[in-house]
């Protein structure tokens, strides 16, 4: 998961610095730092992309164009 994608992630979802925070266990100060171009631990990025994905965002690797995220499609009940 690159930092633009963890930005698109949070957008989507329509969740703050704070909210992805609390939802992957890091601090707002770690969200902020890592979108902003910082490196991370592998296993932050994880606890990030978990909650990112267990929001409903799915991250994607267009053929040519970058990468990019998206909701998931609901299944019906």
């Amino acid at each position: 998961m690159k930092a633009v994608q963890m930005r698109m992630a949070r957008a989507a979802l329509g969740w703050g610095v704070r909210e992805l925070a609390h939802k992957a266990g890091v601090t707002a100060n770690t969200v902020t730092r890592i979108e902003n171009g910082a490196d991370a631990k592998q296993s932050t990025i994880e606890l990030l992309r978990r909650a990112l994905e267990a929001g409903g965002v799915e991250f994607i690797e267009e053929n040519g164009g970058g990468p990019g995220v998206r909701l998931r499609k609901r299944q019906p009940k």
